[in-house]
């Protein structure tokens, strides 16, 4: 049983990795100051830091080491990737790459990162898209599940859980599908939120939960409505 979280100074850095990767979501938010705090400890592991974080889920709490150390210990990071292109698996099932994703996010980039995933969405959704530079919603339902699954898991996993996809469906589900409701939850003008004008988007992890990644609302909530409905996403509730 999971006890005295606030007491972590006598901790081993082997317990407090416990805690952290086993812990419930407000336990391990708890200990976010306190692995930054030990991130040189927690460095000295080696490659025993990731064993107990699985590279094919979406574990926010193994994104955030990784995060800190990118911030703290770069060197930590060479052992830990070696020469892949991220610590997470994301397959595509149209030879998509998405090392640039896992990059950008790793570097707390997020407008970097929310500019490959508009430019992949197009990409799924077909010639016509990329033609034209934005997606209709009905060309949603026929994009690849293992491509935005890879990129809800990316998102998911560097942003402590606060970002992606499922993230923004299940604020909206707990706003009873209400998209006027949504929009200043997260953080959006409900109008559109395509443009990215200095100062009309906060691109850093305290953002509001579900601010990012972008959905292009210009033309209605068709779009976002038919991406969170997607069955690749909707299985990952």
């Amino acid at each position: 049983m999971l006890s005295g979280l606030s007491s972590t100074t006598n901790l081993s850095v082997e317990q407090l990795l416990e805690r952290f990767s086993s812990g419930s979501l407000r336990q391990r938010r708890s200990l976010i100051p306190t692995i930054e705090n030990r991130a040189d400890e927690l460095a000295a592991l080696g490659t025993a830091v990731m064993d107990g974080f699985d590279p094919e889920g979406d574990d926010w709490a193994a994104g955030w080491l990784l995060q800190v150390f990118q911030r703290q210990q770069p060197q930590a990071l060479l052992p830990l990737l070696g020469s892949s292109s991220g610590w997470f698996s994301a397959p595509s099932a149209v030879g998509i790459d998405y090392s640039p994703l896992q990059r950008d996010l790793l570097a707390e980039q997020f407008e970097d990162a929310d500019r490959f995933t508009s430019r992949i969405l197009r990409q799924l959704a077909g010639e016509e898209a990329e033609r034209r530079g934005y997606v209709y919603f009905s060309e949603v339902p026929p994009m690849q599940a293992q491509d935005l699954i890879s990129l809800d898991r990316l998102w998911t996993a560097y942003s402590q859980g606060r970002f992606g996809f499922t993230a923004q469906a299940r604020l909206l589900a707990a706003l009873n599908g209400r998209y006027d409701r949504l929009w200043p939850r997260i953080g959006w003008k409900q109008e559109g939120v395509w443009t990215r004008y200095p100062g009309s988007f906060n691109w850093t992890i305290s953002a509001p939960e579900g601010h990012m990644p972008l959905v292009n609302q210009l033309r209605g909530v068709r779009l976002m409505d038919s991406l969170l409905n997607h069955p690749a996403l909707v299985s990952r509730r």
